[in-house]
């Protein structure tokens, strides 16, 4: 463990350990358990979930991402935007790179602390879905941005029971097998969203969600209430800013933008896991 060296990153409140994994320090098998290990918080390093760069054949390199339960994960916003710097400060790919993941290839562009990513084309986009809850129905969107999420509008979005509400949601038979994440938002203007997201994965809510910050601004805009781009005020305070083209109903170059930060580099103990 003491040869596994760290990164410990923060994107727009969500935190994630990179772990440059290009000679398969940590095997296949061991990942899910080491990231369930590592995630702990107040027990380990502690972090929303671990992606691992490794080589890619087409790209600059790609990615295994792991949420902090150790399920591995198809896309994450803001992990992307962290492990774009993490590439380009390691010298594994320039301030301009194209990168591989389970949702397909993803570009990302940096310029210093701030990142901004080319995200997968959304899909399954569904609109006034109604979810039947224990506190009562309701109406919900659903759109793919790399993983599922649905998005509710509330009024009172500092009050509202996030967690318990997300969390019946995310387990929802209507998003089964697959489960979804679940995002509360309310539109301040057409170009100025709050929001707060329950994630799959970590389960609990999180401080921001890239993916999510990006789901409600393009079920916002198609809702005729909101228009790129959008500034997304997530949970932790900090501002994201979404940017898309459409063509009729279809979502395209939806791109995702906001700071970066590192809080500490290091090696790994054995007792951390």
């Amino acid at each position: 463990m003491e040869n596994i060296e760290f990164w410990k990153m923060n994107g727009s409140g969500n935190d994630f350990v990179l772990i440059d994994n290009s000679d398969w320090k940590v095997s296949e098998k061991d990942m899910s358990s080491l990231v369930k290990g590592i995630c702990r918080r107040r027990e380990s390093v502690g972090a929303d979930g671990v992606i691992f760069v490794v080589k890619s054949m087409k790209y600059d390199f790609a990615w295994r991402f792991f949420n902090a339960d150790g399920g591995e994960a198809e896309m994450c916003g803001n992990g992307s935007r962290c492990v774009a710097r993490f590439a380009s400060l390691k010298g594994i790919a320039g301030n301009s790179m194209t990168f591989e993941t389970l949702a397909g290839p993803i570009s990302a562009e940096v310029n210093g602390m701030i990142v901004k990513v080319l995200m997968p084309v959304p899909s399954g986009l569904k609109m006034n879905i109604d979810v039947p809850l224990k506190s009562g129905r309701i109406k919900a969107d659903f759109i793919n941005t790399g993983v599922p999420h649905t998005v509710v509008h509330v009024k009172d979005l500092e009050n509202h029971p996030v967690f318990v509400e997300g969390r019946e949601i995310r387990h929802h038979s209507l998003f089964s097998p697959a489960g979804t994440n679940a995002n509360f938002i309310n539109v301040r203007n057409p170009n100025y969203i709050e929001v707060r997201t329950y994630e799959r994965g970590v389960e609990d809510e999180t401080l921001a969600c890239g993916t999510g910050s990006i789901a409600s601004a393009l079920t916002a805009n198609a809702r005729g209430m909101a228009a790129s781009p959008v500034t997304i005020r997530t949970r932790g305070g900090e501002e994201l800013t979404i940017y898309f083209e459409k063509a009729g109903d279809t979502f395209t170059r939806v791109w995702l933008e906001g700071g970066t930060s590192i809080a500490c580099k290091g090696r790994l103990h054995e007792e951390a896991v």
